[in-house]
């Protein structure tokens, strides 16, 4: 009887996967479909921006928050503040109060000019501040018209740069052309996340359910379940689309077999 390898790597929800239902709906699928948790994405949804309020739901649902993303998108620019770093403090803190052990976070806009020539320094020290983890994602250049524009710095690619721990991203690397595996390789013990979703390559971050695309969304869990990896894979996609609750749940669900089919290996004989 072939011998199967499954990580102790948890499956998360990201709350952002139930938009344009709340925050509070991403905590109710994600029980009731049996994901092991969420990442709380900090969004311009409110309840989102509340600690005490999100920690009464996770108490609620049974449904630990397992990881945190930064409002470092454009469209929560102002959310908690325009200090880029008291973003990332305050992420910290809700990150602790919720026993979360990973912040993720986007390389800084280039406009973001002094904040971006301290980047790589400053998560490195508010690394060494606290057990939480600041895993710095892969994000792609924008294009259009077909013209292509550099828009992060140092740059899109953290495999680029000496960051300790970074988020990868599918739906990203769909985006920006990259080889997901030879990024996942590059990136070795430094993969602390996984934002698992799928993207057919067009210029716009789709982040359809894994399977529905093409990226290589079953080899990269394999090789993560090769490798033992403990860090938490985040189903990351877009269900804005569906037409009811009952369609949401359905991708959602669909998401998660995909994440538990697939995040497991042979064993090596003996």
């Amino acid at each position: 009887m072939a011998v199967v390898r499954v990580p102790a790597a948890k499956v998360a929800l990201s709350t952002s996967s139930t938009y344009p239902e709340s925050t509070a709906a991403a905590f109710e699928i994600a029980a009731r479909l049996g994901y092991d948790g969420v990442e709380l994405m900090v969004s311009t949804d409110a309840l989102s921006q509340e600690v005490e309020a999100v920690r009464r739901l996770s108490d609620h649902y049974g449904v630990p928050v397992l990881a945190l993303h930064a409002p470092c998108l454009l469209v929560t620019q102002r959310v908690w503040g325009t200090e880029p770093w008291g973003k990332l403090i305050r992420s910290k803190d809700a990150a602790e109060a919720f026993g979360a052990t990973t912040v993720v976070v986007h390389p800084p806009f280039r406009w973001q000019r002094d904040y971006a020539k301290a980047f790589v320094e400053g998560v490195a020290r508010m690394e060494e501040e606290t057990e939480v983890v600041f895993a710095v994602e892969n994000m792609y250049p924008w294009k259009a018209a077909g013209r292509e524009a550099e828009v992060y710095a140092p740059d899109w690619d953290p495999s680029r740069a000496d960051y300790e721990h970074v988020t990868l991203d599918l739906s990203h690397t769909a985006v920006s052309g990259s080889d997901a595996v030879e990024m996942l390789s590059a990136l070795g013990d430094r993969l602390a996340h996984l934002h698992l979703a799928d993207g057919s390559g067009s210029n716009r971050d789709e982040h359809l359910v894994p399977g529905r695309g093409g990226q290589p969304c079953a080899q990269v869990l394999e090789l993560l379940a090769r490798r033992g990896f403990t860090g938490t894979v985040v189903l990351e996609v877009s269900t804005r689309r569906a037409a009811n609750r009952a369609d949401r749940e359905a991708d959602l669900a669909e998401a998660l077999a995909f994440a538990r089919l697939n995040l497991a290996a042979a064993a090596d004989p003996a």
